[in-house]
C-alpha cells in the first residue's frame, strides 16, 4: 500500500490538487481521506464556546483515531471514516466506509504535525501558495461552506496566520514534493498521477504473476 500525505496552509489548494488527481484515477483504485473529518467532536461544549475553538491547532484533531484508521487500512481492514459538521463544530452520526486500496491519499492542513502520521506517509506533499491567495480562498470557502461572514473570516485570519507560521509552515521540511501554485501546477499534479499509476501497474502485474 502506498500512502500519500498532502498538506499545506488553509486555502493553499490541497483539495483542488486531490480533485485533479482523482479526475485521472479511479476511486475503485484509490481511497481519499480528509483530515477535516477527524476534528474532535465538540457537542459537549456550549454552542457559543464552540465559535472560539481554534481549528488550526493540532489539539483540535483526533490524531489517535486517524492513526488507528491508517494502520487498519494497511492491515487490509475496512474503516468507518467520521464526518464533520463545520456549522455546529460537531461530528455527524454518518460515517464514510473506506476500503483498503493500493493507494491511499490523506489530506489536511495539520497532517504532518503528528509524527506518527508523518511516518505512515510514504510520500509527503506540501502545497504552497501566497498568503494573499490563501486568504481569498479561505474567505470564499468559509462564507460558502461554514456560514461565516466576510468580517468574521477577516477577524479570524489573525489566528489562522499565526497557527500557519507556528505549526503548518514548519512541516514543509518533511515534504518530499513541494507544489507551488496549488491546483494550477499541472506539472506537479501529473507527476503525482504518474507515481500513482506506476504503483497500480506494479500491483496489477504482481497479481497476474501470482
Amino acid at each position: 500500500m502506498l500512502i500519500i500525505g498532502i498538506t499545506g496552509g488553509s486555502g493553499s489548494g490541497k483539495t483542488t490538487v486531490v480533485r485533479k488527481i482523482m479526475e485521472k484515477i479511479s476511486y475503485d483504485q484509490v481511497a481519499v481521506i480528509s483530515l477535516d473529518n477527524y476534528y474532535k467532536d465538540n457537542s459537549h461544549i456550549p454552542p457559543e464556546e464552540r465559535k472560539r475553538i481554534n481549528f488550526d491547532h493540532p489539539a483540535s484533531v483526533e490524531f489517535d483515531l486517524l492513526v488507528q484508521h491508517l494502520q487498519a487500512l494497511k492491515r487490509g481492514e475496512t474503516i468507518e471514516q467520521p464526518t464533520y459538521d463545520y456549522i455546529t463544530s460537531t461530528r455527524k452520526k454518518e460515517t464514510i466506509r473506506v476500503e483498503p486500496k493500493h493507494v491511499i491519499i490523506v489530506e489536511g492542513i495539520l497532517l504532518l504535525t503528528d509524527k506518527r502520521v508523518c511516518d505512515l506517509c510514504d510520500i509527503k506533499v506540501y502545497v504552497d501558495a501566497e498568503p494573499d491567495d490563501r486568504l481569498i480562498r479561505i474567505m470564499e470557502r468559509d462564507m460558502r461552506e461554514r456560514g461565516r461572514t466576510a468580517q468574521q473570516v477577516i477577524e479570524r485570519y489573525g489566528i489562522v496566520k499565526s497557527m500557519h507560521q507556528q505549526f503548518i509552515e514548519p512541516t514543509k521540511k518533511y515534504a518530499d514534493i513541494i507544489i507551488p501554485q496549488g491546483g494550477e501546477n499541472q506539472v506537479a499534479i501529473n507527476m503525482l498521477v504518474a507515481t500513482i499509476q506506476q504503483k497500480l501497474q506494479y500491483e496489477h502485474a504482481m497479481r497476474n504473476s501470482a
